[in-house]
């Protein structure tokens, strides 16, 4: 569990990511800063998310081409979905994660914007179809 992560986990009694097998499933990941405040900026709350999606993978000696999956939670996806794109694209490497973006209506992190959860394959290079 990394460090800066650790007193969230506690407080809300789940792990960021869970090993099972050769999958390391992550929790969602909103886009809180590390000072626990959520910027108004949903461009600056996809980078935080992806930060902290980054610091659980290498935490399991993984990066981000070992996602496989990854869904991501949206209020207002379409007002910042290019951007959001945009950011992913520079996280995210082929072979691109499987992917869906959903439209909902509310998130549980007050401010929230994005969510994302991922699955990660930790038995070695994964290739797309």
């Amino acid at each position: 569990m990394p460090e800066s992560l650790r007193q969230t986990a506690e407080t809300l009694r789940m792990s960021p990511g869970l090993l099972a097998g050769d999958y390391l499933f992550l929790t969602g990941a909103t886009g809180g800063g590390a000072d626990g405040v959520m910027p108004d900026d949903p461009g600056q709350q996809t980078r935080n998310a992806f930060d902290k999606i980054g610091q659980i993978l290498a935490e399991a000696g993984l990066g981000f081409d070992a996602l496989v999956e990854m869904t991501s939670y949206h209020i207002g996806l379409r007002a910042h979905f290019d951007r959001f794109d945009e950011i992913r694209c520079h996280y995210c490497t082929a072979p691109f994660p499987a992917w869906t973006a959903v439209e909902v209506a509310g998130l549980r992190r007050e401010g929230a914007v994005i969510e994302i959860r991922a699955i990660a394959y930790a038995g070695g290079r994964a290739s797309d179809v």
